[in-house]
């Protein structure tokens, strides 16, 4: 455990944290942001995650990176980026290994699809549904629903709202309605999200072989880092020669990330978190890496993301959510029974079912699909 003395005044402080939703004893050997942490590895959301797609079903492969992995890898880029910024490593890895909580099975599209099925009930957002399994889906606890997390950590799982969402949540979203910052350590996760899936997805594209090395040297940001791995090591190829470009990729966005926040903080002086929510985001990167970063999400998302047999996933993916919700909705009685609403209000019922869904790995959701509509399993 770093102590407070090392963080700058503006990161956030676990002794001076806003606190938890209902009191506690402070623990003698950890901090309250290594106590978050420690609950999320616990909790049963973040288990599935190992079965969740990222962009490669489950089955199609070992090696490909699912929602666990990915959250690993988040953490993993994010301590590493905090402890050169003098900010709260323990934080940063709790909002890390959080974030992707109440993702859906199928990644995207099992998100798109439930939202849409429940667009009469409330809508269905992941970033939501994470800060709902953190407070209220989880049951470890005798005293209270939930993992009874900090402020902040709850603060940086939720990184988008609605106004309308925003107004239900309470203190959680105000900074949605006052238009203000969150932490810096949460300002700072939401970029490491994006630095683990852009090094990553290539990675996967490539092994999968939907996309090709010849494909990526179109992207200007990519075939530098690639002859750069040829300048240095000539004639190397296969993995060794991605793995070093991904290196590149992975360290240039790190390095520039911390040049341009370490002169954008110098430059603020902010002397509080509570100067950090009232800035500007303090924590970027520089324009011309932002320009290819979008450069590099671009080529993933119309080669890849967007790949006639990603594609051809997306359908099957999407058909097996929507006929699920369907026949919940229908008939209720095949839920089981903690999730079988007894008020008699439709939207409370929908809810309970998105929850249920939501909470499926893949392969559950194949099975229960299979369950529902396959004679054979009569």
């Amino acid at each position: 455990m770093l102590p407070d003395d090392f963080l700058a005044p503006y990161a956030a402080h676990a002794s001076g944290g806003v606190g938890r939703r209902y009191a506690e004893t402070p623990h003698a050997s950890r901090s309250e942001f290594q106590r978050d942490r420690d609950r999320i590895i616990h909790s049963s959301a973040f288990r599935r995650l190992e079965y969740k797609t990222q962009v490669f079903l489950n089955h199609e492969g070992d090696l490909f990176r699912t929602r666990l992995t990915h959250s690993l890898e988040v953490a993993q880029i994010g301590r590493s980026l905090a402890r050169n910024l003098r900010l709260n490593e323990d934080l940063v890895e709790a909002i890390s290994l959080a974030h992707d909580l109440g993702h859906t099975p199928f990644g995207h599209v099992g998100q798109d699809v439930l939202n849409e099925c429940m667009q009469d009930h409330g809508g269905f957002e992941h970033n939501l549904q994470s800060l709902r399994v953190v407070d209220e889906l989880e049951e470890h606890y005798g005293a209270y629903d939930g993992l009874n997390l900090m402020f902040e950590t709850r603060e940086g799982i939720l990184k988008h709202c609605s106004l309308n969402n925003a107004r239900l949540l309470g203190p959680v979203a105000q900074r949605f309605i006052d238009r203000t910052q969150p932490s810096l350590e949460a300002q700072l996760t939401n970029l490491a999200d994006e630095i683990a899936y852009n090094s990553h997805d290539i990675d996967d594209g490539l092994r999968s072989g939907l996309i090709t090395i010849a494909q990526l040297e179109q992207v200007d940001f990519f075939a530098r880092l690639w002859r750069d791995v040829q300048q240095h090591f000539p004639g190397l190829s296969g993995r060794r020669a991605i793995y070093e470009t991904l290196r590149r990729l992975i360290t240039a966005l790190a390095d520039d990330l911390i040049v341009t926040s370490s002169r954008l903080l110098a430059d603020a002086a902010p002397k509080s978190i509570d100067e950090v929510r009232a800035a500007p985001p303090l924590i970027r990167f520089s324009d011309p890496m932002r320009k290819d970063a979008t450069e590099l999400k671009r080529f993933l998302r119309e080669n890849l993301y967007r790949h006639y047999k990603v594609n051809r996933m997306r359908v099957k993916a999407s058909r097996i959510v929507r006929e699920l919700y369907g026949a919940f909705m229908a008939d209720p009685v095949l839920l089981p029974p903690d999730y079988q609403d007894k008020s008699g209000d439709v939207s409370k019922q929908a809810r309970k079912i998105a929850d249920y869904i939501a909470g499926m790995t893949d392969r559950y959701a194949i099975r229960e699909h299979r369950r529902l509509f396959s004679l054979e399993e009569l």
